[in-house]
């Protein structure tokens, strides 16, 4: 006889009360749990407090367990004197659920392992202070690079290239030196650079007295002229050796430099390989995450272990992230044999995932619910909605929204009310020309370079809803015109 399922008794607010229970619908039967949902006298669940909530919790008999929405502040242990069951939080959005139910599609238990090493580059390094080249070097470190290469300047010899990679070994990090110039070479790997950029047929018997790892390049990229000869030479002489065929940016055979790897793999099964990304991120006009993703993806299918990247041009400024992110999604793609989607958000910077929309009757419903003089601003439909108090209104055009509200007779908008709401507002566009999914008070979602919302102070209306929990049983409809309308639970 199979044990009875959990049961799990949910709370939530009057927005989210239909969305929640759509997921549940859907949702149970596959988790394995039964579900009951108590709609608590507020609109916007992510505003109740703990104690508030537990004065009003009922918990059905025969519950397992009580799920709050992830957003309600305040201590769990509220719940303590009211609750025969354990009492958590869940996710703080409704699309969360899935997932805080294991029901994700794939194993992410080991995601974030990885087997590429991020090589950044310092471009003109020698015009850098040591200051700034050793602030330069920890941002790139921080964010996610492995060794830092100090980029030097074809046809002058840089006396400091010593000094500065001493100071960077002397920081804990690995170095190498990207340099055709004897000297600077010589320098730099008895200073502790571990990795020289890079060797043909033009400097390999010099290279064979470094005693340092090389990355070996053709002579001529587009025919490999050279390659394998230089190749042999340093293998002979014991010289440790990555291979860069050299990729080509578009227009200038990217295409072919591609086979051109795919071709040294097959010739050199078991050689460590290096991959330029730069050349292509940086000669592009195109945001650098995709690019970053598509050729990690590359190299890690044909085994390359480092990549080459630098931050130069604007829009590959965060490049050293994005391939640190990228490396993970990829290693979990081809060693899980799994699609490399709905795992890694944080490199989907312009778009984001498909917005949330409660629809026109909710919206209406909600309009009709409120009693405070606050609005709620929303973005779905193709269209910016200002609700309030038995307000809804909609438009496209921010401005026509506010002659629209104007022209309801409203009188307690004041200039620093007009002021959120046009920033609220404001947002709400990018959002809905992105489609983008806005949520009031809340960052857009720019994936890792989200920067969090700035605060501007306890909102009002919370405060009052703290007042209330000490002084009323019923709260109706207390959320401020900057309170997040929630999807959570």
């Amino acid at each position: 006889m199979s044990a009875a399922p959990t049961r799990i008794h949910f709370v939530t607010g009057r927005l989210a009360e239909h969305s929640l229970r759509q997921v549940l619908e859907r949702l149970a039967a596959r988790a394995g749990f039964e579900a009951t949902v108590q709609v608590m006298p507020i609109t916007v669940a992510a505003l109740m407090p703990t104690p508030w909530i537990a004065r009003r919790l009922e918990v059905p008999a025969g519950s397992d367990r009580v799920i709050i929405p992830g957003a309600c502040r305040g201590p769990l242990e509220a719940f303590a004197e009211v609750s025969p069951v354990p009492v958590e939080r869940g996710p703080e959005d409704l699309r969360g659920l899935d997932e805080f139910f294991g029901q994700k599609s794939r194993d992410l238990a080991d995601y974030g392992q990885h087997d590429i090493e991020i090589i950044a580059e310092i471009n003109h390094a020698p015009r850098l202070s040591q200051a700034s080249l050793l602030t330069e070097a920890r941002r790139l470190v921080a964010a996610g690079a492995d060794r830092i290469d100090v980029g030097c300047d074809p046809g002058d010899s840089w006396s400091g290239v010593g000094d500065a990679v001493r100071m960077l070994v002397a920081e804990g990090m690995r170095v190498s030196i990207d340099s055709f110039e004897r000297r600077e070479v010589e320098a730099a790997v008895k200073a502790g650079a571990t990795l020289v950029l890079s060797v043909n047929s033009a400097n390999a018997e010099a290279a064979i007295d470094w005693g340092s790892e090389v990355v070996v390049v053709p002579d001529v990229p587009a025919t490999l002229e050279g390659f394998e000869k230089t190749i042999e030479r340093l293998a002979m002489a014991g010289v440790p050796h990555r291979l860069d065929p050299v990729l080509e940016p578009i227009g200038f055979g990217f295409a072919a430099s591609l086979g051109r790897y795919l071709d040294v793999r097959r010739r050199h099964p078991a050689a460590e390989m290096m991959m330029g990304v730069g050349n292509l991120t940086e000669l592009t006009d195109v945001d650098s995450a995709g690019i970053n993703t598509l050729l990690i993806g590359f190299c890690q299918e044909v085994g390359i272990r480092s990549v080459l990247t630098t931050e130069v041009i604007y829009w590959a400024s965060s490049s050293v992230k994005e391939c640190a992110l990228a490396r993970a999604l990829a290693w979990h793609a081809v060693t899980h044999r799994t699609l490399p989607k709905h795992v890694e958000p944080r490199l989907i910077t312009l778009r984001s995932g498909r917005p949330q929309a409660h629809g026109p009757e909710v919206l209406d419903q909600l309009a009709a619910a409120i009693r405070d003089p606050n609005f709620r601003v929303f973005a779905e439909g193709n269209l910016i909605h200002l609700v309030g108090a038995g307000i809804h209104l909609e438009s496209r055009d921010p401005f026509a929204l506010f002659d629209d509200l104007q022209a309801t007779g409203q009188t307690d908008v004041d200039a620093s009310h007009a002021f959120y709401l046009g920033y609220e507002m404001a947002k709400a566009v990018t959002a809905l020309t992105l489609g983008k999914d806005y949520r009031q008070d809340q960052a857009l979602d720019w994936g890792h370079l989200t920067r969090p919302e700035i605060a501007h102070g306890p909102s009002r209306a919370a405060a009052r809803v703290a007042a209330q929990a000490g002084s009323r049983e019923t709260v109706d409809v207390p959320e401020p015109s900057s309170q997040e309308p929630s999807t959570a639970p």
